[in-house]
């Protein structure tokens, strides 16, 4: 088979010939990736930043987020057969800690990433356990299906808390942070703040349905959230990892308010825990990837509404063997959410 691996240390991929997968688990589901999306954790991957070098051992096959045809199961496999349609959850827990057994099993301490850990599905054949999979309606599009995994990331961000009436700001306009504002609105809530540093994507925020869009690179977030809202924004949804942009989404919240931080730092930051958290009394929501699998059953209710479209934030649908491309446009801020066709 065909399939676009991270070869070897240093910058870039190649797409190369690899021996398919075979079914080895009772409880393995063998899928034909059909369509997959690129992730910030691939384009890591593919620039080979610090943190890949020190996570990712090449030869692996890259990319964690699919939907596809189920083609073969194990014999444990009961619910699915060949021909459905699937989505992939990304992180693989071990469903035997304490986290997994009391619905914590997002944040388990045994958890491995396709395409980081193990082989992603950069493929025209993945292996998956069964636990890893989610299963499709037959009417739900495919590049919508293949985006799921991070639309959970911010259904889980946005959802931590009461979203009803609520004015929101997010920080960061990356295509999580895009999914957030579209989650938001979809579920009721008051006026939405949106900030970033790149106008491209302010635009695909008004797109997605934000009231107020603030650049700041140029303008204060702090003050134009006060502008909106004299007392603070009700929340505050950290999509960065900025440091400046996670001392704004403390600042810029009222007293009581909720914070949920999702952005990962490449760096520890300082901050004023005193002022700007304790002596507020703010709600911090640390948000890691999708409740298993609360997540996805909301996810999808709110899919199958018709309510929640986060289509405008699919910017690009790309041929895979331009996958170069795509991690071009990502590196650039050029995009929102570059999708990828496997033949």
């Amino acid at each position: 088979m065909k399939a676009i691996v991270k070869a070897r240390p240093g910058p870039g991929a190649e797409m190369r010939d690899m021996a398919p997968p075979s079914l080895v688990r009772p409880d393995d589901v063998a899928v034909r990736p059909r369509m997959v999306s690129i992730c910030g954790t691939d384009y890591h991957v593919y620039a080979w930043d610090p943190w890949s070098s020190r996570r990712v051992a090449p030869p692996r096959i890259m990319g964690h987020e699919f939907a596809g045809e189920v083609v073969a199961v194990g014999d444990e496999v009961s619910d699915l057969r060949p021909g459905d349609l699937v989505s992939g959850e990304s992180h693989r827990v071990c469903g035997i800690c304490l986290q997994c057994r009391t619905g914590q099993g997002h944040v388990c301490a045994h958890t491995s990433i396709f395409g980081v850990d193990g082989d992603g599905c950069f493929a025209q054949s993945v292996v998956v356990p069964r636990a890893s999979l989610w299963s499709n309606p037959a009417d739900l599009p495919m590049h919508i299906a293949c985006v799921q995994d991070p639309l959970g990331n911010a259904v889980h961000a946005t959802l931590a808390g009461e979203v009803a009436g609520c004015s929101f700001v997010v920080l960061g306009c990356g295509p999580i942070g895009l999914m957030a504002i579209a989650v938001a609105r979809a579920c009721g809530a008051g006026v939405i703040v949106a900030t970033d540093t790149r106008e491209y994507r302010l635009l695909l925020a008004q797109k997605m349905g934000a009231d107020v869009t603030v650049n700041a690179a140029t303008e204060d977030v702090e003050a134009e959230c006060r502008g909106v809202s004299p007392q603070g924004m009700d929340v505050s949804l950290e999509m960065s990892g900025a440091p400046s942009a996670i001392v704004a989404a403390l600042r810029s919240v009222r007293r009581g308010g909720r914070v949920s931080l999702m952005g990962i730092p490449s760096r520890p930051v300082e901050l004023d825990v005193a002022e700007d958290m304790v002596m507020k009394g703010l709600d911090i929501r640390c948000i890691v990837g999708r409740r298993l699998y609360s997540t996805w059953a909301t996810m999808s209710a709110l899919l199958a509404s018709g309510r929640l479209d986060i289509s405008p934030v699919i910017t690009h649908q790309l041929p895979w063997d331009e996958f170069a491309r795509g991690m071009d446009l990502m590196r650039d801020g050029l995009c929102g959410k570059v999708v990828l066709h496997i033949p």
